[in-house]
C-alpha cells in the first residue's frame, strides 16, 4: 500500500469518527498533523504556510521552543491546584502584563470569551451603586460566543436563534461619534470596542475617534473597555493595540496570543479600580493555571528577547506595500487594510472563495465580514516566508478575477 494511499485511509477514517462524534458546529477539511514556525503539515506530509495561525493565536508561530520547553517543564511539575491557593507563575504573569500595560490588576481566565464577560462584569460592578449597568459596543463588533458577549457583539448573525438577547447593550456605528454621543444615557456605565475590528472586516478605529471616546467617557463620567482578544499581544506592532492610538482605556481583555496555543485569557483594569470586583465576586477554576501561566510568561519573555514588535512592523509594512502593488493589478480588490500583521485584503465579493484556492496552492488565511481575505501570519514571519505568500496571493488573485 502506498503512502498517498494510507494517508487517504488515515484522512477518512479521522473524518468518519468526526462526523459521528463531534458536534457539527464546525466543518473542517483539512487533517493537520504537525507545525513548526510558520508552516504546518497535513496527514499526506503536504506543507502549508499559515498565515492564520489559529486565528491570531500562534502569534510566535508553531511550537515555539521556549514556549514548548516552558509547558514541557511545567507540566511535570504541577498542573493545577485552583485559585485557592498562589502558585508563582500567576503573580510573575500579572506583573509583566502590567508592566507592558498600564498600572493596574489582572483576572486571569480561560479564552477571550470569559475575559470579555468579566470586563463586563466589572463595568456593571463598578456602576451597580450609581445606577449604571447599560454597555455600548459597536456595530460588527465580535465580542464571543455566551451569553452577554453575544449581547454585546454587533454582528447580528451571530445571534441568529438565541433570543432574547441579555439585555443592558446596545450598538452604534463604528468611528461615529456623533452617534456615540447620541446613545449615552444616564444609565450608559460603558463603553466596549475593539481598536481594530477583526471579525468585522479589519476595520481600524480612526486616531481621532479613540481619542473622542476617552474624552467622552471621562466627561460622562463612564468607562472605557477595550476588547484586544484577537488586535492584542503584538498583532498591530505595539504589545497592545491601543499603544499606537495614545489611548488608554479603563480596562483591557486579552487570549488568543497570551499563551501562543495553550488556552489562557485575561483583563486588565486601572489599578484605581482594583476593589471593584472582591472576594467571591467573580471567579475562574481553571483561571490562570500554573501551566498556562508559564506558557504565557515564555510567550512574553520571547516577546521581549526576540525583538518580536519590531518584527511585526517591519514585516506588517513590507506585507502592505507588496499587497498594495497587487491591489493594481485587479479591479476585484478595493482597498488593503489594518496595522501591522492584522491585514485585509477587501474584495467587491465574497472572498470565501478564494480560501480553497490558496489552500490548493499552500496557503492557509481566513476571511472576516463577508468581503475581506485576512491576513495574519506569525509575527516573526520572515521576508521569505513572506514572499512566498505574495506569490501564492498572485497567482490565485489571477484565476479569482476571471
Amino acid at each position: 500500500m502506498g503512502i498517498k494511499k494510507m494517508e487517504t485511509g488515515k484522512y477518512q477514517s479521522v473524518l468518519d469518527k468526526f462526523k459521528k462524534y463531534v458536534m457539527p458546529t464546525y466543518a473542517p477539511k483539512l487533517l493537520i498533523e504537525k507545525g513548526q514556525g510558520a508552516w504546518v503539515w497535513d496527514s499526506a506530509q503536504r506543507r502549508y504556510l499559515d498565515f492564520a495561525t489559529g486565528i491570531s493565536v500562534c502569534n510566535l508561530g508553531h511550537c515555539h521552543p521556549a514556549v514548548t520547553a516552558a509547558i514541557q517543564e511545567q507540566a511535570g511539575k504541577l498542573v493545577h491546584v485552583s485559585n485557592l491557593y498562589m502558585t508563582e507563575n500567576q503573580p510573575v504573569l500579572a506583573e509583566k502584563l502590567v508592566k507592558h500595560c498600564f498600572d493596574g490588576v489582572a483576572f486571569f481566565a480561560n479564552s477571550g470569551a470569559e475575559s470579555n464577560e468579566g470586563m463586563i462584569k466589572f463595568a456593571r460592578k463598578w456602576g451597580s451603586d450609581k445606577g449604571k449597568f447599560e454597555i455600548i459596543s459597536m456595530e460588527d463588533s465580535f465580542h464571543g460566543r455566551t451569553l452577554a458577549t453575544l449581547a454585546a457583539t454587533g454582528r447580528s448573525k451571530y445571534r441568529k436563534g438565541f433570543a432574547p438577547d441579555m439585555p443592558g447593550f446596545k450598538q452604534v456605528p463604528f468611528n461615529d461619534i456623533e452617534a456615540l454621543q447620541e446613545a449615552i444615557s444616564d444609565k450608559t456605565a460603558a463603553v466596549m470596542l475593539e481598536p481594530i475590528q477583526g471579525e468585522g472586516g479589519i476595520m481600524p478605529s480612526c486616531p481621532e475617534y479613540l481619542k473622542e471616546v476617552r474624552e467622552i467617557c471621562d466627561e460622562k463620567g463612564i468607562l472605557l473597555l477595550f476588547d484586544e482578544v484577537q488586535c492584542g499581544m503584538g498583532r498591530c506592532g505595539t504589545f497592545f493595540a491601543f499603544q499606537g492610538y495614545d489611548v488608554e482605556p479603563d480596562a483591557v481583555s486579552m487570549a488568543k496570543a497570551l499563551g501562543n496555543g495553550f488556552p489562557i485569557g485575561a483583563f486588565i483594569v486601572k489599578r484605581k479600580w482594583a476593589d471593584t470586583l472582591m472576594v467571591g465576586e467573580h471567579a475562574s477554576t481553571f483561571g490562570g493555571t500554573p501551566l498556562a501561566c508559564a506558557a504565557a510568561n515564555a510567550v512574553i519573555d520571547v516577546m521581549d528577547s526576540e525583538n518580536i514588535l519590531d518584527n511585526c512592523s517591519k514585516m506588517g509594512k513590507y506585507l502592505t506595500a507588496e499587497l498594495e502593488k497587487i491591489a493594481e493589478k485587479y479591479d476585484f480588490i478595493e482597498k488593503i487594510r489594518g496595522r501591522g500583521l492584522m491585514l485585509g485584503v477587501v474584495c467587491d465579493r465574497p472572498a470565501g472563495a478564494l480560501l480553497p484556492l490558496l489552500q490548493e496552492e499552500g496557503l492557509i488565511a481566513l476571511t472576516a465580514g463577508e468581503n475581506v481575505l485576512r491576513l495574519m501570519p506569525p509575527l516573526n514571519v520572515n521576508k521569505e516566508e513572506a514572499d512566498c505568500a505574495i506569490q501564492i496571493l498572485d497567482k490565485v488573485f489571477t484565476g479569482f478575477a476571471k
